[in-house]
């Protein structure tokens, strides 16, 4: 009759194929839904200040310290094939010399059965706010949100921006104070 072999090739052929089209199954009832929801945000504490970059040009770059408040709940953005949430706050904005920038100021893995209510005050920057240039001090239109990748255990690796987004503006005087 058949090997051994030609029967494990035929059970190990039949056990993957199971497996692909219940990972395929897995990743088709849970593609369709919406990730986004709504999120507060808020600035308390603004200032910038123009620091020396201490790279090899040696000239003073714009650096933003800001504190800022975030309030949302993720928990229903949680099914059976979600393993976790990347969660990060982008700061937005244009300068003269760059029409774009984005930068991320703070972010934090969720993982399933972790608490996914997001309600924190005064929060410090987690990451350095940056410019190449001097293009924060007076700057008028930046504008923070929320976004978060969906890291499922089959399918897609959708990125999300919440609903709701903060605008605020940086002084237009440098600040010589300590932090």
């Amino acid at each position: 009759m058949h090997t051994f072999l030609t029967r494990g090739n035929a059970i190990l052929a039949y056990t993957l194929s199971v497996s692909a089209c219940l990972t395929f199954a897995c990743f088709l009832s849970t593609v369709f839904l919406n990730y986004r929801t709504e999120v507060a945000l808020s600035t308390t504490k603004i200032m910038v200040k123009n620091v020396p970059n201490y790279s090899a040009s040696r000239e003073k770059n714009d650096l933003g310290f800001l504190t800022f408040n975030i309030n949302t709940d993720l928990s229903h953005l949680f099914n059976w094939n979600v393993k976790q949430l990347f969660v990060y706050l982008v700061a937005e904005y244009e300068t003269r010399d760059n029409k774009v920038n984005q930068i991320i100021l703070w972010d934090k893995i969720i993982l399933r059965g972790d608490n996914s209510v997001l309600d924190f005050k005064n929060m410090n920057t987690k990451y350095y706010f940056w410019d190449d240039g001097n293009g924060l001090k007076g700057n008028k239109n930046i504008s923070l949100y929320l976004s978060w990748n969906v890291v499922p255990n089959a399918g897609l690796l959708p990125s999300v921006n919440a609903i709701g987004r903060h605008y605020f503006a940086f002084p237009s005087e440098y600040s010589i104070s300590r932090l």
